[in-house]
Formats: structure tokens, sequence, C-alpha cells
């Protein structure tokens, strides 16, 4: 009897404490809209770089501590709302020729992994989906750190920065220069700009 009195409350201990870790686990941080911007660039002809922006896009992490480490990151942005300040090139990138915004209206990121690698730089890897196309990337993070907003609101910033193969994820419009090189780079820069707010308990 005394036994088995040890193995319940040995249970119940071990119960406990994956409780009080799932709870630590499960801090919640929201997208701050505002104060963030998910960015592209790509080459033009060879010799100058296009910039574009997703003006919608949505984003969570949930995170044990404000180290970040190990933290599940989500984020998705609506191709339609695509924007290179030219409307003729936003509806060429929004057919089929590139992302086909009416088929695939979103372009998606979920985390696999996120380590610190130096004092406020990360990799995170992930599966990033770009039409039918789920590939592994990894993004290069420096981390601002986190701070409490005047209104006392916690924030914590982030800018993430990687490079992918538009043709990998079937953007797979192409026309070529006569005299070499194509009008459309092959290589699209990203840098999201993140600020995050913790929720409140």
């Amino acid at each position: 009897m005394k036994r088995m009195h040890i193995v319940v409350g040995s249970a119940l201990v071990a119960l406990v404490a994956f409780f009080a870790q799932s709870a630590v686990a499960q801090n919640s941080w929201s997208l701050d809209k505002s104060h963030s911007s998910l960015k592209f660039g790509v080459k033009h002809l060879v010799v100058s770089e296009v910039e574009g922006s997703f003006k919608s896009f949505t984003g969570s992490v949930k995170a044990k501590d404000d180290t970040f480490a190990d933290a599940q990151i989500e984020f998705a942005a609506d191709v339609a709302s695509i924007n290179t300040d030219d409307e003729k090139r936003d509806g060429h990138l929004k057919s089929d020729d590139f992302f086909n915004a009416e088929k695939f209206p979103q372009m998606k990121f979920v985390s696999k992994s996120f380590k610190k690698t130096g004092k406020d730089k990360y990799k995170l890897t992930g599966d990033l989906t770009i039409r039918d196309v789920t590939k592994t990337a990894t993004f290069d993070v420096d981390f601002g750190g986190v701070v409490k907003d005047p209104w006392g609101n916690i924030k914590a910033g982030f800018k993430a920065t990687t490079s992918i193969n538009r043709f990998d994820y079937n953007l797979k419009w192409n026309t070529m220069l006569e005299a070499g090189g194509a009008v459309v780079g092959k290589e699209i820069k990203i840098t999201a700009n993140i600020e995050l707010a913790k929720a409140k308990s």
C-alpha cells in the first residue's frame, strides 16, 4: 500500500510538472501590424532591384519565455495584397505566371525550429508554402529584445531575412535578355520586420 501511495504521488508530481511546463510554453504573442512589414526584392534586367511588399499578413508566436528559444512560429500573407507601386506589374504577379492569387490565396510559413546562434542572433527554420509547393526555408534573425511600452504592453522585435529561388515554388515566368540574363531574377530576398505584443494574462 505504501509503495502504491509513492507511485501515485510520483505520478501526480509528474502530472503537475507537465501541466506547469505546458502553461509556461503557452505564452502567446500576436503581430503588431502597424509596426511590422513583409517585404521582398528581386533583380530586374540584371542591373537593378525591384522591391515590393505584402500589405495583409498575420502571425502568431508561442514561447516558453522571453528568450524565445524553441518558439513556435506561424505566419501567412495574402497574395492578393502584393504591392510594388505598379498596378500592371502587381496584376502580373497575381496571375498564374507567378503566384496565382485566385487559386493559391495565401503563402504560409510554419516553424520547425528557432535556435540561438549568438548574441541576439537566431536561425529560424520551417516549411514555406507558396502556390502548391512546400519547401524548407531558413531565416537569419536579429532579435531586438523585449520592452514594456508606455501603455504597459510587453513588446518584442525581430528582423528576419532569407533568400529563395522562385523557380523552386513554380513562380515560373521567365524572359531572357538578348545580352544574357533574365528580365526578372530567380533569387527573391525576403525581409520581415516584426513587432510582437505579448498576450496579457
